[in-house]
């Protein structure tokens, strides 16, 4: 992790950041958000990925930790970024809230900003070299599909 902790700690701060936006973008909008069937959803969602990115970014400034904890934890935060949007998600199409919008772009989105966490996560646990690099894409990914999911919440639902 030695030469990381300048990229964690911004990451962790934009993380922050931006879910603090979000936040308060969801409650300037809650009553229309709240008035859609497939909106409270997407809200939820919207918040799992910078939440995820802070955690892990947290984890990872963590001085002399074991690589096989910092796997485990890792792992178990990506599992948690992928879980909880990939329920929302079978939910709402389960329940037709989606069944006018295109629904893949999210679910692409979940798969390409959690899976590398736990990939990151697996190979650092076996003390593979390069692991913190799956993080970077991850990261990204997690902050790009926050953002295009805080304009649907915040812009398009004005349409």
């Amino acid at each position: 992790m030695e030469g990381w902790r300048e990229f964690f700690a911004a990451e962790l701060g934009a993380a922050a950041a931006l879910a603090g936006l979000v936040i308060v973008g969801i409650s300037i909008n809650v009553e229309r958000i709240l008035a859609s069937p497939r909106l409270p959803g997407r809200a939820a969602e919207t918040l799992v990925t910078p939440t995820g990115v802070l955690v892990a970014a947290t984890y990872c400034l963590v001085p002399d930790q074991p690589d096989w904890l910092l796997g485990a934890e890792l792992i178990s935060t990506g599992l948690a970024m992928w879980a909880v949007p990939t329920v929302i998600q079978v939910r709402a199409r389960r329940a037709g809230a989606e069944a006018n919008y295109p629904f893949w772009p999210r679910i692409l989105l979940t798969q390409f900003s959690s899976l590398p966490f736990i990939v990151a996560g697996a190979l650092m646990a076996i003390h593979a070299t390069g692991a913190v690099y799956w993080l970077v894409p991850g990261i990204v990914v997690s902050l790009i599909a926050t953002v295009l999911n805080a304009w649907v919440l915040l812009v398009e639902i004005l349409r």
